[in-house]
């Protein structure tokens, strides 16, 4: 047999090895690239709206996914009248943010893989959606998140607060006007010390519906600060934070 012959032969034989392999499922490039943030979510705040999305951790086909650089984020604004408002019409957004993970704005805080911004460029009578996609390192873009739908309507009022220091809690008393219109479905409460900026989560992880909060949650000798938000179900449907109420701050006192 000639060189050439013996070459085909062991080539042939070498395809005819691979073609017996086992066979893994097939991965499509589409489904290598970053899944689509979850648990997107708008809601007003005060005058402002709040956006929350959790960083994707796998691709699209399920496996761990590495190398997730920022988050873009569009916008769309309609008026709220406005009868042909498509939140899937990816046409009528706009580029609203870009954010890198290793350098977010003043208006973004991370909590974990969950983010949270806030769009302060807003007006009463407006309807804003969200939508965000991740990327990469080599600026490859992932799916693309859900819909977040919000209407903005004039800020809710403050409530009231006041507070107490025991020596094993400090005690908050909420207070708020009756509504005109709206249901209160309860309060959220937002803590900071010393001269810490204030967080944009709550420390409760549901609306506090009573009127008496007894925090006892804290180290002693420190200096805590305190400003509350009422949650109200506007009449839309909307779940809105009203605005924030007045600073308390307060330590744990000395045991008599």
């Amino acid at each position: 047999m000639s060189a050439f012959g013996r070459s085909a032969v062991i080539i042939a034989l070498l395809l005819l090895a691979a073609a017996c392999g086992k066979k893994g499922a097939l991965i499509y490039p589409d489904m290598l690239v970053p899944a689509a943030p979850a648990g997107v979510s708008a809601q007003q705040s005060g005058s402002a709206v709040k956006l929350q999305f959790t960083l994707p951790d796998k691709d699209r086909a399920g496996r761990p996914v590495h190398g997730v650089a920022g988050v873009k984020i569009s916008r769309l604004v309609a008026d709220t009248d406005r009868k042909d408002f498509c939140n899937s019409c990816m046409t009528d957004y706009r580029l609203f943010r870009t954010l890198y993970l290793d350098r977010l704005p003043a208006d973004t805080q991370r909590f974990g893989s969950r983010f949270v911004v806030l769009d302060s460029d807003v007006s009463a009578g407006n309807r804003y959606s969200y939508r965000m996609v991740p990327f990469t390192v080599d600026n490859v873009e992932g799916a693309i998140s859900p819909a977040a739908d919000v209407r903005v309507a004039p800020p809710l009022p403050a409530p009231g607060v006041k507070i107490a220091a025991f020596p094993t809690e400090v005690k908050l008393y909420l207070s708020l006007q009756p509504l005109q219109t709206g249901q209160l479905l309860g309060y959220n409460l937002y803590r900071a010390s010393g001269a810490a900026s204030w967080p944009y989560q709550p420390f409760n992880r549901a609306p506090f519906n009573g009127t008496v909060y007894s925090d006892t949650t804290l180290e002693r000798g420190v200096q805590y600060r305190y400003t509350v938000r009422a949650v109200i179900r506007q009449p839309s449907g909307d779940v809105a934070e009203s605005m924030p109420s007045e600073e308390v701050a307060g330590k744990l006192t000395d045991d008599e």
